[in-house]
């Protein structure tokens, strides 16, 4: 199948788009959990848990579901992971018997702020080595569309 918009004559076949889509996260996943775990002992989910404890203060495993597109047991797993290292705690949830609010500690957030510049300093390499400029802002922009869409719809949201 291929796609236009609007007035664009070019065609993009779907599947492939799908296809490069899938492949080039994978393998930029791969490789910044690469320059994680050699660099901080952690991998890239735990570095995106982290950095989004750090900018949430006081979210919930919901909130960290919902941003992932993940399930709340899978979620609820990861932070068990975080809490066993030390690098996050729960703390009960004034407004909610039954649910836990999520903090960073010290260490947690010393190793978040350690890790972020591996992160970014390692995707601006990956990606600057392909793309200039305009085309990281342009797939950015896109990407950006496309999620808000999605999310908008519930696409792909996890049921469990």
């Amino acid at each position: 199948m291929e796609y236009t918009s609007g007035g664009d004559s070019a065609a993009v076949g779907l599947p492939d788009l799908f296809a490069d889509l899938v492949r080039c996260e994978t393998r930029l996943y791969n490789a910044l959990g690469d320059r994680l775990r050699e660099r901080h002992g952690i991998v890239t989910s735990q570095y995106e848990f982290l950095r989004y404890l750090r900018d949430h203060p006081g979210c919930r495993v919901a909130d960290l579901a919902a941003e992932f597109a993940i399930g709340v047991g899978a979620t609820s797993k990861g932070i068990d992971r975080l809490e066993k290292q030390g690098w996050a705690a729960r703390r009960p949830n004034p407004a909610d018997r039954r649910s836990s609010l999520l903090v960073l500690t010290d260490d947690g957030a010393r190793l978040v702020d350690a890790a972020e510049a591996t992160f970014t300093g390692g995707l601006s390499e990956l990606l600057g080595g392909a793309l200039d400029s305009p085309s990281v802002a342009a797939a950015a922009r896109a990407l950006s569309t496309l999620r808000s869409a999605l999310e908008r719809d519930r696409v792909g949201t996890p049921t469990g």
